[in-house]
């Protein structure tokens, strides 16, 4: 059923290895991870990048406190090119496709399917948006930050 499935796509301005490490690494998920209204704190992320690995994300309300904890396991790690995992709770499936447009930029395809009905709403998918809106605003801050001298 198509209902049951969310696809965006977005363009960062950044180069794909800094992408993929910026949804990898809990040191940068914490910076943007969640819906606008949200925090992830770095002790409530758990990335064992590898099929079979844990991935779990602990979001907190900023307002009041309340929690949410996603556990998920990754089916598909092709760095820098591709991520999957399923949600252990509600069996949804996320892949990640990072593509290099070879220009400096990453154009970045998130599809999720399975979606049970609660994530179908549009409040759900306006949160998913704002997420994402996040990663990109962070991913392209840290492109623009001057290179260290090696």
């Amino acid at each position: 059923m198509a209902d049951d499935t969310f696809t965006v796509r977005r363009i960062y301005r950044a180069p794909r290895e800094l992408v993929f490490a910026c949804m990898t690494e809990p040191e940068h998920l914490t910076h943007f991870w969640g819906p606008t209204g949200t925090s992830t704190p770095l002790e409530g992320i758990v990335v064992e990048l590898r099929p079979g690995g844990a991935f779990e994300t602990t979001m907190v309300n900023d307002t009041d406190g309340s929690e949410y904890r996603m556990r998920a396991e990754y089916t598909d790690v092709e760095a820098p090119r591709f991520l999957a995992w399923r949600e252990v709770d509600s069996g949804v499936l996320t892949s990640v496709t990072f593509v290099d447009l070879g220009d400096g930029t990453t154009e970045v395809v998130t599809h999720q399917r399975g979606l049970p009905p609660e994530y179908r709403t549009s409040e759900a998918r306006a949160g998913w948006q704002t997420a994402l809106e996040r990663g990109v605003i962070y991913v392209e801050d840290l492109a623009r930050q001057p290179k260290e001298p090696s």
